[in-house]
């Protein structure tokens, strides 16, 4: 397909996605790399808790708290 036609539909609202090789997609800085953090037990204690109350892991309270301080940070910045 030419690149002309395939923008037409892309305008036009169509699905492309059968023309995309989505096995090679990526999304931009969202690579994952380990990190080993040591937290005191009380710590543990409260995000186990929290993570708990609200039927989600350990991990994934760390990293939304994490990723709403450091946007919390970056829009103080931009002020």
């Amino acid at each position: 397909m030419k690149a002309k036609d395939f923008d037409q539909k892309f305008n036009n609202g169509e699905d492309i996605t059968a023309f995309l090789d989505l096995s090679k997609a990526r999304r931009p800085n969202h690579d994952q790399r380990r990190v080993n953090v040591d937290f005191p037990i009380w710590m543990i204690a409260a995000l186990d808790y929290e993570a708990n109350r609200l039927g989600v892991t350990r991990q994934s309270i760390i990293k939304v708290w994490i990723a709403e301080r450091l946007e919390q940070t970056a829009r103080a910045e931009l002020s």
